[in-house]
């Protein structure tokens, strides 16, 4: 699986001096290699379309795996319901911390397929496992599929389009992801209303993954798309500045005043997405919603989530990218704050909080990838799209972490009023951190 980096890819085009400005160099198939949208539509569509099943497989969990843990193996601490959580985000936060590094070594498709093949189990864990452990275990493996085929999917669009169009290539990638955790949780929820928790709506996953596996088998790599942006690169790479993980996670985590503000906002968006994945399936049930209802919840938040990001990447594009975190941290913490406003009616109450959340996110999720990408130097921006992933997706073991303990002590409300609080100050920090910044070629 290893591979020697072919001329064209970065370390290659360092080595032997960039290409001219006007040189129209090729892959290594011979095929002309441009940056854009347009000039790359038929590889970016095939991404997209890759990135749906990524985000099905995950979609799998979001309705019903919290009831598993209660009604089906009887749990009665929610720390330990949300375990599985816990597991899913370390083991995402870590495989995105490596897939930067990853990339010096092996051709993004090749991980791209590799994330594939960790996926496999994941579907028939769920469906049949004989104890808590084994979900446990499967979303080990889920963490470990998604840290490597979503990261592949977002680089290899990045890659494609150039520095112009981020802002819509990010929110094309999100969107189609996160539309499908949306429709797979409203999928699952429906299903387990008629056949059981257990195993028919699992069963969907088998699908994704059979699709994403061979649909990644056609994907070209972008290693020639790298090279060609870095020769033209308006700003050539400073004197003395690192392009190692190490240094790139340092200056993503807190040197760059820019990229703090990123990773933080980041954390907590993902924080709310870990919380309200476990809480509200349970917070809701024990107001009398039926499991459609918290199907139609759990589906409505990542659709709007996803579809939103169209618009929202475009925007980002045109009207720069702070205004759209800030203001989207602000929108997701009312969501928390209708949630619990009007559970007296727990259907209206998940209804308008799914709204808030899903549009909050919406704005939020691309505008944090684009900025990442614009602070960041090609030569060491797979690194730093890493880091900033692994903060963000820290995040999911984070607020579960926090949902448990919070919950057992203190209750679920209470969990929701504290997930409210992080996420106005997370915006409020992006507003003090976070500046424009966006490259231009030459």
């Amino acid at each position: 699986m290893k591979a020697t980096p072919p001329v064209g890819t970065p370390s290659a085009t360092a080595a032997t001096g960039a290409e001219p400005a006007d040189a129209t160099p090729t892959d290594a198939s011979g095929r002309p290699v441009r940056l854009g949208l347009r000039e790359n539509w038929p590889q970016f569509s095939l991404l997209v379309v890759v990135n749906i099943a990524v985000g099905g497989l995950v979609g799998l969990e979001r309705t019903t795996v919290p009831l598993i843990g209660t009604d089906t193996f009887g749990l009665t601490s929610d720390l330990a319901v949300f375990s599985f959580i816990v597991a899913f985000g370390l083991a995402k936060a870590l495989t995105n911390l490596a897939a930067g590094a990853l990339t010096a070594r092996f051709r993004r498709r090749q991980l791209l397929i590799a994330g594939w093949l960790l996926g496999v189990p994941v579907p028939f864990a769920l469906a049949w496992a004989p104890s808590w452990g084994w979900i446990v275990a499967a979303n080990v493996l889920l963490g470990l599929n998604q840290g490597l085929t979503w990261s592949m999917t977002v680089n290899m669009k990045i890659d494609l389009v150039g520095p112009a169009r981020r802002g819509l290539a990010t929110g094309l990638n999100e969107a189609a992801g996160y539309t499908a955790v949306g429709v797979t949780a409203l999928a699952t929820g429906y299903l387990a209303s008629s056949y059981g928790l257990r195993p028919v709506p699992e069963l969907i996953g088998i699908v994704f993954v059979v699709a994403g596996l061979a649909l990644a088998l056609a994907v070209r790599d972008t290693a020639a798309h790298v090279a060609l942006e870095l020769a033209r690169h308006a700003a050539p790479l400073p004197t003395g500045e690192g392009t190692g993980l190490r240094a790139t996670f340092a200056r993503t985590s807190w040197r760059n005043r820019s990229l703090r503000g990123a990773s933080q906002a980041g954390l907590v968006n993902n924080l709310n997405d870990g919380l309200t994945w476990g809480v509200f399936p349970l917070l809701f049930t024990d107001h009398g919603l039926g499991l459609a209802g918290v199907g139609l919840i759990k589906g409505l938040y990542p659709i709007l989530w996803g579809i939103g990001q169209i618009p929202t990447g475009h925007l980002a594009d045109r009207i720069g990218r702070k205004p759209l975190v800030v203001t989207g941290m602000l929108v997701q913490a009312v969501g928390f704050v209708l949630a619990l406003a009007l559970l007296d009616n727990p259907l209206l109450a998940g209804v308008l909080s799914a709204v808030a959340l899903g549009l909050g996110t919406a704005m939020v999720y691309p505008a944090l990838i684009s900025a990442v990408s614009d602070h960041a130097h090609p030569a060491w921006r797979a690194n730093a799209l890493g880091t900033y992933r692994f903060w963000r997706d820290i995040g999911y073991a984070v607020g579960a972490l926090v949902a448990g303990v919070l919950a057992d002590t203190l209750g679920l409300n209470t969990t929701v009023v504290a997930a409210a609080v992080l996420t106005a100050a997370s915006g409020l920090l992006a507003a003090r951190w976070m500046t424009e910044h966006r490259p231009g070629l030459r």
